[in-house]
């Protein structure tokens, strides 16, 4: 796999652009998830030409098309902020970009919950920052996040597994795409797909059989579309426990009464919370290896990001 691409707000890498001088740097974006990825950062702020110190903003008016005001001198930089970040979303469609972590409660960049200001004075977490808003409506499939939300390791995993998911799809139509090759990708997501969203694999599935009736670039489009849409539907305990299982009747002529049995035990084990998701799958991998299993050797599920960002330790 290529380098992944990844949009990120400045500050959360350390660099001293917000309004009083400082920054926001986050050990786990830049230390470790930095490992793996090319952040390409954005500043609203900085890039639409305000200065460092500036003053602050805040979002005002109607949640749905609030404007950004200065908090003292009453400036509104809402057009400004538009007609800048409607230049540079076009320069960010050359970026091959694969997601996008914002900053959060940012009047620009905040992707959920921001602040905003009524007549009054009160503020309702109902916003969404300026920049923010105009990057998903312009990447509606891309992955985004906050970097508060990528505590939450659910959350945390869903979004890295989704970034390197976008990577492998990307790479497959930079390959000169057939529907051959759409047979052998769908293949070696299904069962990642199975923990996302049975619905979006079942639509998946008939659109892959009917692909020699279908043109190449609509074929492409509506399943990249579909591919991208269940990966946003997350995953949970029960569709997990139903993969594993599944998985587990790879192995009805290989394994022993007492393996079997302590497979499924680990399986019971994470279905109650008692152990993580990489306990099952840890020895699930191992058979694959020690059996050689054809099927599941490809399947992505087993293997969906680097191993070393420890992401199933904790869900």
């Amino acid at each position: 796999m290529s380098t992944i691409r990844l949009g990120i707000s400045t500050c959360l890498l350390g660099e001293p652009v917000r309004y009083d001088g400082g920054h926001k740097r986050d050990r786990f974006i830049t230390d470790t998830l930095g490992q793996y990825v090319e952040f390409v950062p954005v500043c609203p702020e900085t890039e639409c030409g305000l200065g460092v110190p500036r003053e602050s903003m805040r979002l005002e008016g109607d949640p749905t098309s609030p404007r950004l005001i200065t908090t003292r001198t009453r400036v509104d930089h809402t057009d400004r902020m538009v007609a800048w970040a409607r230049k540079r979303l076009e320069k960010l469609e050359q970026e091959d970009l694969c997601g996008f972590i914002f900053k959060s409660d940012s009047p620009s960049s905040g992707m959920e919950r921001v602040r905003v200001y009524g007549e009054k004075g009160m503020p309702e977490r109902k916003g969404v920052g300026i920049f923010a808003q105009l990057f998903m409506e312009h990447f509606p499939l891309f992955p985004v996040e906050e970097e508060g939300r990528l505590h939450d390791p659910k959350l945390r995993e869903n979004f890295i597994e989704s970034i390197f998911a976008l990577k492998r799809w990307r790479d497959l139509l930079k390959d000169h795409p057939t529907r051959g090759k759409l047979v052998v990708f769908h293949t070696e997501h299904k069962l990642l797909l199975l923990s996302h969203s049975p619905r979006h694999h079942r639509l998946m599935g008939r659109l892959v059989a009917e692909a020699k009736q279908i043109e190449p670039a609509r074929l492409y489009q509506e399943y990249g579309g579909l591919f991208m849409a269940a990966l946003r539907v997350k995953t949970t305990v029960k569709k997990n426990t139903n993969v594993l299982q599944h998985m587990v009747g790879y192995f009805k002529k290989e394994l022993t009464a007492d393996e079997k049995q302590e497979l499924l035990d680990l399986i019971d084990g994470y279905r109650e919370g008692m152990i993580p998701l990489i306990v099952p799958i840890t020895l699930l991998r191992h058979y694959v290896r020690k059996y050689d299993e054809p099927y599941l050797t490809g399947q992505v599920y087993l293997n969906p990001h680097p191993v070393e960002l420890k992401l199933r330790n904790h869900v």
